[in-house]
């Protein structure tokens, strides 16, 4: 199957998330520090928010060079928050995929692709029920080359839609890892026990809730 007819065949999915707990209270200056951890041998870091991030992992867990997928938090402004405390929409945080990809197989500009098609990009704050500014569209980018390629892929999608695409781009920021049961949270099977598989180049809809 080639790359172009499997892209076509992803489907938009959302999910939703709730909870309120007291504000992990920190300084301010970890949060906003660049994203300094580094990827395995060979491999390159990317960084993306599209709403609910247990979806938009599955989506690049599919993806051919994709090597690894973590869910967390990013772009707020406290040190360790928690899942509740991003559910607030106190802490400034998005939802974020991290994923490290083998730039021999996988392109940034074929993660930037899955990207566009996983979700619209022209609703601030706001992914079909999921409301709130974790769920804000972001490219966050790790060189001069991947800011580049996503303001051009930015600039032609807002051609393509004919509507303001209203996603962030922006410096990567401290990445925190989510909650364990987080992690790869529709292929181990959701909120119904029914998994969905990240094999490469799966075309299965994916089922953001499970």
């Amino acid at each position: 199957m080639s790359w172009t007819s499997w892209l076509g065949k992803l489907r938009f999915g959302f999910g939703n998330s709730a909870g309120i707990s007291s504000m992990a209270a920190s300084s301010s200056e970890i949060a906003y520090e660049p994203d300094n951890d580094v990827p395995a041998a060979g491999q390159q870091l990317a960084q993306f928010g599209a709403g609910c991030f247990w979806g938009v992992e599955l989506a690049f867990q599919r993806v051919p060079g994709v090597t690894k997928t973590e869910v967390g938090y990013s772009q707020g402004k406290f040190h360790n928050p928690t899942y509740k405390d991003v559910c607030t929409g106190k802490t400034g945080h998005s939802e974020i995929v991290r994923l490290e990809y083998d730039p021999n197989q996988c392109r940034y500009e074929d993660l930037l692709d899955v990207f566009w098609a996983r979700h619209d990009p022209t609703t601030l704050n706001r992914q079909g029920n999921d409301v709130g500014t974790q769920y804000r569209s972001g490219i966050y980018y790790y060189s001069p080359e991947q800011e580049k390629a996503a303001r051009e892929t930015l600039e032609n999608q807002q051609k393509i839609l004919g509507r303001k695409v209203v996603t962030e781009i922006l410096p990567a920021k401290k990445f925190y890892r989510a909650e364990d049961y987080h992690q790869q949270y529709l292929e181990k099977g959701g909120r119904i026990g029914s998994k969905q598989s990240a094999s490469k180049g799966c075309t299965d809809p994916i089922r953001c809730y499970g």
